[in-house]
């Protein structure tokens, strides 16, 4: 499974860098020379109808892109990508998510600290056992992580993952369980 770490932002200077938002926990670890990314190209933006890479030749998102180098400037990564050496192709990457493949990531040491592809597809159960509907994904707010949870009569709810909400993440036994406030479902 792909798991996204980072999305293109602007361009920064003339020269190919660009801005990433970051997308997990372990940007130390994850974003460092030599990176291979697998991109995805979101489908609510047309982005590899981008500038002329060269006179008449049109610039494509490349599968991958390897990172040559990145800082770290408020919060945010400024990434120079092999290959992408001015701000015309690198503004045509504007909104591309970056990937990995989940297959070579190690679980957390931590018990209370999950990746979000471990949590998708689990059912929501309450403790008395009554089924809510399954994990949709993981959304990352400022205040919490929320759980968007595919309810199970249809549509979609947010749950705070938080402990008093979710006190227990049951992996082997695939679900997750919730101690939900009067309503929240109904939102």
């Amino acid at each position: 499974m792909l798991l996204v770490v980072g999305q293109i932002g602007k361009p920064h200077g003339i020269r190919g860098e660009v801005s990433v938002v970051v997308r997990t926990d372990e940007p130390e670890e994850r974003f460092t020379a030599g990176s291979v990314f697998i991109t995805e190209v979101p489908r609510d933006r047309r982005v590899g109808a981008g500038p002329a890479a060269a006179p008449g030749v049109r610039f494509e998102v490349p599968k991958e892109l390897t990172l040559e180098s990145i800082r770290w400037h408020q919060g945010r990564g400024i990434a120079v990508f092999e290959g992408i050496s001015d701000r015309n192709v690198a503004e045509a990457l504007r909104g591309v998510y970056l990937q990995v493949d989940s297959a070579g990531l190690t679980p957390p040491e931590d018990p209370e600290e999950f990746h979000d592809h471990q949590l998708i597809g689990l059912r929501v159960e309450s403790r008395d056992g009554t089924e809510h509907g399954t994990v949709q994904r993981i959304e990352h707010a400022p205040a919490s992580d929320l759980i968007v949870l595919a309810k199970k009569g249809g549509g979609t709810a947010l749950i705070p993952f938080v402990t008093a909400i979710v006190p227990t993440v049951d992996l082997a036994g695939g679900r997750v369980i919730v101690d939900l406030p009067e309503g929240l479902l109904d939102l």
